[in-house]
């Protein structure tokens, strides 16, 4: 597959070129709002980058499948559709749109226009999640609480994920994680709580704490801006326990797992990969194969209705449903 990169985004940088130049498929393109910034970016990599655009319009003329969309959360939506528009598959970087509302929108739109969409939620693709989810399913009893946590320290004030106008604050940047990893144990809640702080008065949650309740379990999680980075889960289950850190966004590194099952202690090490280039190959299986991608509508909905309460939930300072 032929990819194609709207914006010189840092995630593009890091890790979305590096990881096609690793996989079965290639980067053939790259666009920005202006051709020099363009060129300086593929220059930086080796990587042969066939084509630089001055616009992201520009891109969709270009000889490529498929798009990698890492434009700020507010744009996700008009430049995923955009691309549909154009006939070329999208891989869209989390969190896909700033609504459930809008993300059934934008599935509308891409399956009328005949193309794939998938969320690119990288942290799926890495193995500490199947496993996690394998030892809770098939060694761990009820399940009665999950913890989890995703910070870190951000102190520029001018980063796009602190901006209001483009869909910013914690939760959507890094406590969608939680949001999607406590799913991936106890499923859909049926009420959530959260408390949201503005410390640096921008306008964004740059601080939450959150409660997601189920009929015989319940959940926390924290995110934000303010404290030092760690990425951390904790499963209790009436017969033991899990636990983990580094478990949403590893890098290439290895990962360490905890767990009592019945008094008896384990601890395994998870072998490091790239899950982005995971994401890559996943993605372009399905464009290929037709079927639906691993990060589907009904997953990227379900998570997006549980943010949208989140923030209800914050706005009005009590529990709230969440929406079917």
């Amino acid at each position: 597959m032929r990819f194609g990169i709207l914006s010189t985004a840092g995630i593009a940088r890091k890790s979305m070129i590096p990881a096609i130049a690793e996989s079965d498929h290639e980067l053939v393109a790259v666009a920005s709002r202006n051709e020099e910034i363009a060129r300086a970016f593929a220059d930086d990599f080796d990587v042969e980058i066939l084509e630089t655009y001055g616009s992201y319009e520009a891109l969709f003329d270009a000889d490529v499948d498929a798009v990698y969309n890492p434009l700020p959360n507010a744009l996700h939506a008009e430049w995923t559709r955009r691309a549909a528009d154009a006939g070329l598959h999208v891989l869209c970087e989390k969190p896909m749109t700033v609504d459930a509302d809008e993300a059934r929108a934008v599935f509308d739109y891409c399956e009328d226009a005949g193309v794939t969409v998938m969320e690119a939620f990288m942290y799926q693709f890495h193995p500490i999640t199947d496993r996690t989810r394998e030892i809770a399913a098939n060694a761990l009893s009820t399940i009665r609480n999950v913890r989890s946590q995703f910070t870190f320290s951000l102190a520029d004030l001018d980063d796009i994920r602190v901006s209001p106008d483009l869909a910013g604050g914690s939760l959507m940047d890094v406590g969608c994680y939680p949001v999607s990893g406590i799913r991936g144990f106890l499923g859909e809640p049926r009420r959530v709580s959260a408390h949201a702080l503005d410390t640096t008065d921008v306008g964004v949650d740059t601080e939450m704490a959150a409660r997601l309740e189920y009929d015989d379990a319940h959940a926390q999680f924290l995110c934000g801006f303010d404290t030092p980075h760690r990425q951390s889960l904790r499963v209790e289950a009436e017969n033991g326990w899990l636990e983990a850190e580094d478990v949403y966004n590893p890098g290439t590194s290895d990962v360490e797992l905890t767990y009592s099952v019945d008094g008896q202690r384990e601890m395994e090490t998870i072998e490091g990969v790239d899950p982005y280039r995971l994401e890559v190959e996943a993605f372009a299986d399905a464009v290929e194969s037709g079927d639906e991608p691993p990060i589907d509508r009904d997953e990227t909905i379900a998570n997006m209705r549980v943010i949208d309460a989140l923030y209800e939930s914050a706005d009005r300072s009590e529990s709230v449903t969440v929406s079917d």
